[in-house]
């Protein structure tokens, strides 16, 4: 990413918000990226050693590393032989939207394995002391969705809540995004509650929405999704939404106060010359502030997709790329 970028940070409120999109066309482009940019759902973190390690959809789970956020080398799969229950749920098979942290001393990795456009799915779960390719111990299915499911288990993403409660958001098409709480000591779901909690959903019209991404800043949840059309290359309508709540299972609202379970949600990034489609977004936050990080469709090469990085802006309540 840009150095250049990173002094926004820096200016005045006043004048950071004078920066603000005043228009859905007014978004930002990508930061800079260099090297090996083909990416689809990426989510990133930063060891301890400061070297950036990201994982994305593809194979085994395909993996990059940069050393400074904008040179981008592309590695082995985080499974160098695939987990065989994974063709249950994929012929191919290969695992989608990987979701990587950090706690309690061990890396952990949740993803999904699924066919295209299918809701008989699952999330899996795997665990690293180091978070590097090849290093990965699976621990199987966390939870799995059929044909006769009204949700999908697919795009998960852990949160762990600032009073140790750890939580799982996921889904997509169907009824919506979903969310079920998780034992610390298993990763997997808290035989203590068991309900599954609805957060988002489009009730008439397109059912797209997908991805869900969770943090808490000033008090309150934001719940980052993905709606409408990916994997079209440049016929691709994908764009980023956010809404944000006062307890973590929602009912999460828009700046407007729609509910998100009503097709509500305040745009982040949506298509602008040529990147087109931008989503599959996670957040994470970096030394110099919150990332975005996403993969857009490039319009200038065949609709390839490719790895998006912006800085977020919180400073009107609402986060803002640039």
């Amino acid at each position: 990413m840009s150095r250049k970028r990173t002094t926004l940070l820096a200016l005045p409120v006043a004048a950071l918000l004078a920066l603000i999109p005043s228009s859905a066309s007014a978004y930002p482009n990508p930061g800079r990226v260099t090297g090996s940019v083909v990416t689809h759902d990426p989510s990133m973190i930063r060891t301890s050693s400061g070297q950036y390690l990201l994982y994305a959809t593809g194979g085994g789970i395909a993996s990059k590393t940069s050393s400074d956020r904008t040179a981008f080398s592309a590695g082995a799969d985080a499974f160098g032989s695939r987990p065989g229950w994974w063709s249950a749920y994929s012929s191919v098979p290969e695992a989608w939207a990987p979701d990587i942290s950090f706690h309690g001393g061990k890396y952990l990795m949740y993803y999904s394995v699924s066919k295209f456009g299918s809701n008989t799915s699952a999330i899996g779960l795997a665990g690293s002391t180091t978070g590097q390719p090849g290093s990965w111990t699976d621990y199987g299915t966390v939870y799995t969705s059929g044909s006769s499911s009204d949700y999908n288990a697919i795009d998960p993403n852990l949160f762990v809540d600032d009073d140790g409660k750890w939580w799982l958001s996921f889904g997509s098409w169907w009824t919506g995004i979903k969310m079920i709480q998780i034992d610390p000591a298993t990763g997997k779901q808290l035989s203590s509650n068991t309900t599954r909690y609805s957060l988002a959903s489009r009730p008439t019209g397109t059912k797209a929405v997908e991805a869900p991404f969770v943090v808490k800043r000033g008090g309150y949840y934001y719940l980052f999704a993905s709606y409408d059309t990916c994997c079209a290359g440049t016929s691709s309508t994908y764009k980023v939404k956010v809404g944000r709540a006062t307890s973590v299972t929602g009912p999460y609202r828009d700046r407007n106060g729609v509910s998100m379970l009503s097709n509500g949600g305040t745009p982040v990034l949506e298509s602008h010359g040529s990147v087109i489609g931008p989503g599959g977004q996670s957040i994470m936050n970096d030394v110099d502030g919150d990332l975005i990080v996403y993969h857009y469709y490039d319009g200038t090469d065949n609709g390839t997709p490719k790895l998006g990085i912006n800085l977020l802006n919180w400073s009107r309540g609402w986060p803002v790329a640039h």
